[in-house]
């Protein structure tokens, strides 16, 4: 199992998935922690975030799930045809990722960002990023974030970053700390408009009977995880 402390080396995101409500992960009897979330904003959607250590773990996950899984439809006539990216952890591009994965087995709530960038604009838009959480530090704003690149699944140049809310609280807490119009904001705003192609950012709401983790995960808080499936 992934240690607490650190953040997944890859993870693997399925939009509109459908596992049996995950009981697919437990019959499979993988060590995984898989976050199932419902979107607050954006389209109705449903994520699933396998929380992986490496490309071999997923690729021994898949070889577990065809066995018990076989057959089961990945969409409906309700939901889009579900979506998979795969994405490798960035450490240079997140912002006290120690902390962020300490958060994640208390998280109610993930703010996930994806950024797209131009072609060759990877180091200013490591310059932009550090500008960003410069700036978070600089008013004391707690919102560590883990960093991934997209590997497959979406345009190359593509990044997915996750915040992980213990609250939304968090957020009244950092427009209480952020001054209106500091010159940070503006330089900012003007290197992103050299470097982004796009980004949006979508509010997702952890869903522990949609996840799958382990009883040590869950004991951060056994009551907010007592509806998740379990291996018997």
């Amino acid at each position: 199992m992934l240690a607490q402390a650190d953040p997944p080396t890859v993870i693997r995101v399925i939009r509109n998935a459908q596992r049996s409500n995950n009981q697919g992960y437990a019959e499979a009897k993988d060590a995984i922690t898989v976050l199932g979330a419902t979107s607050v904003t954006g389209p109705s959607e449903t994520w699933s975030f396998e929380m992986l250590d490496s490309f071999a773990s997923m690729e021994d996950l898949d070889k577990a799930l065809s066995m018990v899984s076989a057959g089961v439809p990945y969409s409906d006539d309700v939901l889009p045809p579900a979506r998979t990216l795969i994405a490798l952890y960035r450490a240079n591009l997140s912002h006290r990722w120690d902390e962020a994965a300490k958060i994640i087995p208390k998280a109610r709530y993930f703010l996930v960002s994806i950024y797209r960038i131009r072609p060759g604009a990877q180091t200013s838009f490591a310059d932009l990023v550090k500008m960003r959480t410069s700036r978070f530090e600089s008013i004391n704003f707690d919102q560590p974030e883990i960093a991934y690149q997209i590997m497959s699944g979406m345009p190359s140049g593509t990044f997915l970053f996750i915040t992980p809310l213990v609250s939304l609280a968090t957020f009244d807490d950092g427009l209480a700390k952020t001054p209106d119009g500091i010159k940070e904001i503006a330089a900012e705003q003007k290197l992103a408009a050299e470097v982004e192609i796009g980004h949006e950012s979508f509010l997702f709401r952890i869903d522990p009977s949609r996840s799958y983790v382990s009883d040590e995960f869950a004991s951060a808080d056994p009551e907010f995880w007592s509806s998740r499936p379990k291996n018997e």
